[in-house]
């Protein structure tokens, strides 16, 4: 388990995916991103990525509030084994409460860390959805620096070198 000033990260557990399926299966709540459409397709999303954890050193970490320990987020740095092709790349999803804290600037910086000190990572790369200023703040505070439009995907890519 890793903690940053607010949050807890820790590996994902079965037990942890009706918390996390109460976001990240909420339409408005993941407007920008993917949807699980059940509970399954959540489980099996979050349990394949912990799978990926133990090949790649790295995959969305459970984000949980220090002050409550209330399952809040999931990301952080991974390959995603859904969508490959990408590198590593670092992204996250809140529950709706628990957006505009500040909370992703200190997940990214997480996922970073493990990117730069563990992994020795040369670059790592994020999207975000061309409508989400919100995001791309937070990655562009991080040091990514923007890419290229992906129309195909209604994102944009960053990069970040190390």
């Amino acid at each position: 388990m890793l903690q940053t000033k607010n949050l807890k990260l820790c590996s994902a557990r079965r037990v942890d995916v009706p918390d996390l399926f109460s976001f990240l299966g909420n339409a408005s709540a993941m407007a920008f991103t993917h949807v699980d459409h059940s509970l399954q397709d959540c489980r099996r999303r979050v349990l394949v990525h912990e799978y990926f954890r133990r090949r790649h050193g790295c995959a969305p970490w459970v984000v949980r509030e220090r002050g409550t320990d209330r399952i809040i987020g999931w990301g952080g740095l991974y390959q995603d084994p859904f969508e490959p092709g990408w590198g590593f790349e670092v992204g996250y999803f809140f529950h709706p409460e628990a957006w505009g804290k500040g909370y992703a600037s200190q997940l990214v910086a997480a996922g970073l860390a493990v990117a730069n000190d563990d992994l020795k990572l040369p670059e790592v790369y994020a999207m975000a959805h061309r409508e989400n200023r919100g995001s791309q703040r937070v990655l562009e505070k991080a040091g990514f620096i923007f890419t290229r439009p992906l129309p195909e995907r209604t994102r944009v890519l960053y990069c970040r070198s190390r």
